[in-house]
């Protein structure tokens, strides 16, 4: 367990320095940056302590020498002044090119993720990795860029300037130091373990939140009020035990250096001291190496900070690499060509699929779809009326026998050119934050207005739209929450009119809207179907009466197929479903 950990802790890091070396120009210069700002940070005390032994005594100061040294020390201020600005800002760009390098390719890769992960990972939790996480992330690589080169630059500077006043004083101050190393080693690696399990916690109530208030609606018709209020707490009491054990042991790594760093700077002073009294050293070296022994366990101090933010920035950076590495969707055959538009054919052979292996659902399905035929499909609820729909856009693909459209298997079609040529109105509406304009014109970015608006009045959307405040320029919220569901669905409804690909899908298309609405969509959908292959999934068999063929499904099978009228006089499944509906 601890040795899985270390290693994808290691790759996080190698990831990450793969990233930045994508600035390795950048690094660089950021490093001869903080070279000159530790050079010159470190020889101010130089300056000073030669300054300390001009001053000899009352009447004894060498006021020549100080002013030569004060013009110096000012130099020397403004140059360290100059180049930790520019340090500083090098490190933001360095910083925040790699966060942005990472969340576009994280975003990226969840346009290529299988809906089979989509469907069985919580949604909040993945949008928690894209911006929380990296949030995370972008705060601690920061704080490493701007305190760890310096940091390391100045113990290593000060060592060496230490060693050319006197070796042995130096000798003290490195037999101390691995004992402030171990310190904040020890408390890193505990730390590493709760920010983990704070990120993974907060992703959980992020997911939570979403969830709630996407369905606040729903929660309060059934009065799951107070059981969502006992979920939240629940998580959020977690959480808060996570906060508090990573802060509690974060906030250890500072007190702790700093007293092995008060240790060091007490030895540095006594030993100092006594080297004073015996000559080996001038009150001024003694004020040198006192300024360095305070500057040298500085950097300690931040270090430790730096390594227990790092811990949270690994944490984070961890879940997001976990993302990343996700399986895409099965790549495109290396012979998969573009189906430039589709004949309307449609065959599935012997299609077997299940979305959990040992749950068989639909076994040695057979069809053949002739081109411009309008295909109903009925069946009880599980019977994998849309998971043939999800076959047929190549959602998921088949576990056995094949799909052909044009006489072309679908894995050998580029999925962006397999779905152009479908036309697809969901029982689910989805609308984009934007104009309605922008909502209609989803699938034709490039269409004019008065296509838009042909568009609209098929869908019988027209009236509604011109009577909002900005007509078709209104801006509407995400999903369309200012609209009714009915208003919603028109316009999912005329984003496919506009677009009127060769093959149509419309899954419960007019389940949101009213009666008489519904008959004028249905003519709408009659004359947009005139010459299309199209498949109808419906659940009120009187909308699918002049469909050419259709399909009864029940446990994944075809048990029936026929018209409307064959279907009635068989007597069977088909139309115990349709008296059903009509029964009093």
């Amino acid at each position: 367990m601890v040795n899985a950990r270390m290693k994808k802790h290691r790759s996080a890091v190698k990831r990450i320095l793969d990233y930045i070396g994508a600035y390795k120009w950048l690094v660089l210069f950021s490093l001869a940056l903080a070279a000159v700002t530790v050079a010159a940070t470190l020889y101010a005390p130089i300056l000073i302590g030669r300054s300390v032994d001009l001053i000899l005594g009352p009447g004894q100061v060498d006021f020549t020498g100080l002013l030569s040294i004060l013009k110096q020390i000012v130099m020397v201020v403004a140059i360290t002044a100059l180049t930790q600005w520019l340090m500083n800002h090098i490190n933001n760009q360095i910083t925040y090119r790699v966060v942005q390098d990472i969340r576009v390719k994280a975003f990226n890769h969840m346009q290529t993720l299988p809906l089979s992960y989509l469907d069985s990972h919580q949604s909040g939790d993945i949008i928690s990795r894209v911006i929380a996480d990296i949030d995370q992330f972008s705060e601690g690589l920061l704080m490493g860029f701007t305190q760890l080169f310096t940091g390391v630059l100045t113990i290593l500077g000060t060592l060496g300037f230490m060693l050319s006043v006197n070796p042995l004083i130096t000798l003290v101050v490195v037999v101390v130091t691995p004992l402030s190393l171990w310190v904040a080693s020890y408390i890193a690696k505990k730390t590493f373990t709760m920010f983990k399990l704070q990120s993974e916690t907060r992703g959980e109530l992020t997911s939570l939140v979403d969830e709630m208030v996407g369905n606040e609606k729903v929660v309060q018709a059934f009065g799951y009020e107070d059981d969502a209020q006992a979920r939240f707490e629940e998580i959020n009491q977690r959480l808060r035990g996570y906060s508090l054990r990573a802060i509690f042991f974060s906030s250890i790594t500072n007190p702790a250096t700093r007293f092995v760093n008060s240790m060091v700077y007490a030895s540095v002073g006594v030993a100092g001291a006594f080297a004073a009294i015996h000559g080996f050293l001038t009150v001024g070296q003694l004020s040198i190496f006192l300024s360095y022994a305070n500057q040298y366990t500085k950097p300690f101090n931040e270090i430790s900070g730096v390594v227990t933010e790092l811990q949270n920035a690994l944490a984070c950076a961890a879940r997001v690499f976990e993302l990343i590495d996700e399986p895409s969707f099965i790549p495109e055959n290396s012979d998969a060509v573009d189906l430039k538009e589709a004949d309307g054919s449609v065959s599935l052979d012997h299609v077997a699929f299940s979305y959990v292996p040992e749950i068989p659902l639909i076994e040695n399905l057979n069809l053949d779809v002739k081109p411009g035929q309008r295909i109903a499909i009925v069946g009880p609820t599980g019977c994998g009326k849309t998971t043939i729909i999800n076959l047929l856009m190549r959602f998921y693909d088949v576990k056995s026998g094949s799909i052909q459209v044009s006489g072309t298997d679908i894995r050998h079609l580029t999925r962006k050119s397999l779905r152009t040529n479908y036309g697809m109105v969901l029982q689910e509406t989805w609308l984009k934050s934007g104009t309605i304009r922008e909502n209609i014109a989803y699938g034709k970015p490039d269409a004019a207005d008065e296509e838009i608006i042909k568009a609209a009045k098929e869908a019988h959307a027209d009236s509604f739209i011109r009577r909002m405040p900005q007509g078709y320029d209104t801006v509407i919220s995400e999903d369309g929450g200012n609209l009714s569901q009915g208003q919603k669905q028109l316009l999912c409804i005329a984003r496919v009119m506009l677009c009127l690909p060769p093959m149509l899908i419309l899954d419960e298309a007019t389940s949101s809207i009213d009666t008489r609405t519904e008959i004028r969509i249905q003519k709408a959908f009659a004359k947009m179907m005139e010459g299309r292959t199209s498949f109808i999934v419906a659940h009120r068999l009187s909308t699918i009466k002049e469909a050419d063929v259709i399909l009864v499904m029940k446990d994944g099978h075809i048990i029936e197929q026929g018209t409307h009228e064959v279907l009635l006089e068989k007597q069977g499944f088909y139309a115990n479903l349709y008296n059903s509906q009509f029964a009093v």
